[in-house]
C-alpha cells in the first residue's frame, strides 16, 4: 500500500471509532437517570464502600451555580461514558490498523501489551470509583475549618474530581505494564526494585497522602495498599521477564 492508501485506511478507522463513541454517548445521554444514579451514588450513605466500612450516615447535596452547568455536565459525562463503553471497539480498531505492520512475534507481544494495558486501566478506574473517590469526597465534603463556614459543593467540582481521580488511578495501575515493557528493553531490573523497596514504600505513602488528603490513617493505608501490591507484582513481572531470554536460549 502507498502512503496515501495508509492514510485512507487510517481515516476510515478514525471515523469508525468516532461514530462508535458518539453513538454510545448518545445512548448514555438518553439514559440520564441511570447515568447520574451511578455518578452521584458516592454522595449517599448506601454506597457499598460506606456500608463495608460501617461509616456514619452521610449525604452530600450538590448545588448548581450557572445557568448552563447541568446541561454541560450532562453532555460531558455522557461523552466520557460513551468513550468508556466504546473503548473496547476503539482499541480493537487501533490494533487492527497497526498489526499488519508487525511480525508475528511482535503482534503477539503487542496484543498482550494492549490487552494488559487496557485491563489494568479499567481496574484502576473501577477501584478509584469504589475506593479512592468516595473516601476522598466524604472527607473533603465534611471537612470544615470553622462551624461558621458552610460547605456548598458544586456539581462541576464533583464531576471534575471524579473524572480526575479515575484518570489518575487508571494511570497508576499501568505500573506493572510499564515495568514489563522497561524490563524487555533492559532498562529495569528486579534487583534494583528490591533494593529500593523502602524508598518506594515511602514514595507510595506520600502519593497516597497527596491524592487522599485525609487525616485518617486507615484511609491512607487502604489507598496505599493497592499501589504497594502493584509495585510488588511489578518486581515479580520484571524478574520473570529477565529470566525469559535465558530460558529461550536454553531451548
Amino acid at each position: 500500500m502507498t502512503f496515501w492508501d495508509h492514510l485512507d485506511v487510517l481515516r476510515g478507522s478514525l471515523i469508525r471509532m468516532l461514530v462508535a463513541t458518539l453513538l454510545m454517548a448518545i445512548v448514555a445521554f438518553c439514559l440520564k437517570d441511570a447515568l447520574f444514579r451511578v455518578v452521584l451514588w458516592p454522595c449517599r450513605s448506601d454506597f457499598p464502600t460506606y456500608e463495608l466500612l460501617n461509616a456514619s450516615p452521610f449525604h452530600l447535596r450538590l448545588i448548581n451555580t450557572e445557568l448552563t452547568e447541568q446541561f454541560m455536565i450532562h453532555m460531558k459525562v455522557a461523552l466520557v461514558a460513551g468513550l468508556l463503553t466504546a473503548s473496547p471497539y476503539v482499541v480493537y480498531v487501533l490494533f487492527r490498523f497497526v498489526s499488519p505492520a508487525l511480525y508475528a512475534h511482535e503482534r503477539r507481544v503487542g496484543l498482550r501489551l494492549v490487552a494488559s494495558s487496557y485491563g489494568m486501566f479499567v481496574v484502576g478506574v473501577v477501584l478509584s470509583y469504589f475506593l479512592l473517590f468516595p473516601l476522598s469526597v466524604r472527607f473533603l465534603a465534611t471537612y470544615s475549618v470553622s462551624p461558621d463556614v458552610s460547605v456548598l459543593l458544586s456539581l462541576t467540582s464533583y464531576v471534575d474530581t471524579l473524572l480526575l481521580f479515575s484518570l489518575l488511578f487508571g494511570i497508576v495501575f499501568e505500573i506493572p505494564v510499564v515495568s514489563w515493557l522497561l524490563a524487555r528493553f533492559g532498562m529495569l531490573r528486579s534487583e534494583w526494585m528490591s533494593r529500593y523497596r523502602r524508598h518506594a514504600i515511602v514514595a507510595i505513602l506520600v502519593v497516597a497522602a497527596v491524592i487522599t488528603p485525609t487525616a485518617d490513617i486507615t484511609t491512607l493505608l487502604v489507598v496505599s495498599l493497592p499501589i504497594w501490591l502493584l509495585y510488588e507484582a511489578s518486581i515479580g513481572i520484571v524478574r520473570a521477564t529477565q529470566s525469559a531470554p535465558s530460558q529461550e536460549t536454553q531451548k
